[in-house]
């Protein structure tokens, strides 16, 4: 007789005895953000809406609110990642408008001619990495009518602290009925494209 033979309800027992150890070990708690953390995450908030929609330093400034490989992507749906339509500083200048190049002139004619953006609602919750944010979001001046304001869904946003302080690293438009949108469809009929599905690789990720 093997005297090591283990009972399977021994074995059983250790084997779920790992593996909730393990997930408790993975289950790290969420940082304790600090008044001044959450001060500075709102402060990106606001300097966003103010960055894109003046193109301030070629979209420079826009782009320096995300960590070095941040992303800015687009769903329909809040808890859906959607695509990437920008990631890092370059490609995220020039979804402000900007760029090496300069700011892209906006003329009246512009399907973004004259439109400013309202983010509000900001509700910040701690992570074990950093915090997650959540916005609604409000656009004026849709369709080139100065009195026109259209719900257009929100962000969902993860932020991380850095050594520059707290930069988002990813932040999604989640723009809810985005087909039924004033805004949507004058820069569809203008010519502007937007990525309709999931990038299933790296080399499929959209940038403008």
């Amino acid at each position: 007789m093997n005297h090591h033979t283990r009972a399977p309800g021994a074995l059983a027992l250790a084997v779920w005895g790992i593996a909730l150890a393990t997930s408790a070990a993975a289950a790290e708690p969420p940082m304790t953000l600090t008044q001044q953390d959450y001060f500075e995450i709102q402060q990106l908030n606001s300097r966003y809406v103010y960055a894109v929609d003046e193109c301030t330093n070629s979209g420079y400034d826009y782009a320096d609110l995300y960590t070095a490989d941040g992303t800015f992507g687009v769903s329909q749906a809040w808890g859906d990642a959607g695509v990437v339509f920008a990631q890092g500083r370059e490609a995220l200048a020039r979804a402000a408008g900007g760029g090496k190049d300069g700011c892209v002139p906006r003329p009246p004619s512009s399907p973004v001619f004259g439109i400013h953006h309202i983010a509000t609602n900001l509700v910040i919750t701690p992570t074990p990495t950093g915090a997650y944010g959540r916005s609604m979001l409000l656009a004026t001046g849709v369709g080139h009518d100065p009195a026109a304001i259209e719900w257009q869904g929100g962000y969902e946003d993860t932020y991380v602290k850095t050594a520059q302080g707290w930069r988002i690293q990813s932040r999604v438009h989640v723009w809810i009925g985005m087909e039924t949108s004033v805004q949507y469809k004058t820069m569809i009929a203008a010519g502007i494209k937007f990525p309709t599905r999931t990038p299933t690789a790296p080399s499929e990720t959209k940038t403008p």
